[in-house]
């Protein structure tokens, strides 16, 4: 229940990325005309294939048995159901247009989990997030003025700029035009079939 979903609008639109409990959720539940509020769509040779959600557990059976490396697995009672990877909500046509939120999580991805100063790569937990012109000296919170930052390389220049520590950046720090955790996902071989719907060009896909 770990994995991530891509929900379309009706229309095949990107609206966010969600999680299975709440695809799953949103497959189960009807309109007060007993009609799907949202099914699977499935991409395979480069096809886009409907399923609802009793004919995506029955086809689940054979994916379970043939190709069970190539899915997540939700366990019943009977049998294993194949997380699906994509949802399109039937009943929504709108799509949101969001910047990308200015977070730790989003600037660590940006950055790609690597010290701005000295160029090394550390796990979360070890690194910080600097700003360029310090708080002190009236530098904003922005995508511009915040980077990765190991411990070690933040001590060293303290409350001052790069330039006054003589320290250089390894890049400039640019907000991202799209969010830069989904691109992430997309280099997982599990998420490719999300790019036949996102163009980063457009959207702006929140974690949610």
């Amino acid at each position: 229940m770990n994995s991530h979903v891509l929900m379309l609008n009706a229309h095949y639109s990107a609206l966010r990325v969600t999680s299975v409990r709440r695809a799953i959720a949103l497959l189960f539940k009807r309109t007060r005309n007993d009609q799907p509020v949202a099914e699977i769509v499935h991409v395979e040779d480069n096809q886009f294939i409907s399923y609802n959600f009793e004919d995506w557990c029955e086809l689940s059976v054979l994916r379970k048995e043939f190709e069970p490396a190539e899915f997540d697995w939700i366990r019943t009672v009977r049998f294993d159901v194949a997380v699906p990877r994509i949802v399109r909500v039937l009943t929504y046509n709108k799509v949101p247009r969001q910047p990308v939120k200015l977070n730790r999580r989003n600037i660590f991805a940006r950055d790609g989990s690597r010290c701005q100063y000295c160029g090394k790569k550390f796990p979360t937990n070890e690194l910080s997030l600097d700003h360029i012109i310090p708080r002190s000296q009236d530098g904003p919170n922005t995508w511009e003025n915040i980077v990765c930052a190991c411990i070690k390389c933040n001590v060293r220049k303290g409350g001052r700029t790069p330039a006054r520590a003589n320290m250089k950046l390894i890049s400039k720090p640019v907000r991202p035009k799209s969010c830069p955790v989904l691109s992430i996902k997309l280099s997982d071989h599990k998420y490719r079939s999300w790019q036949h719907f996102l163009d980063q060009a457009y959207w702006d896909v929140e974690l949610k």
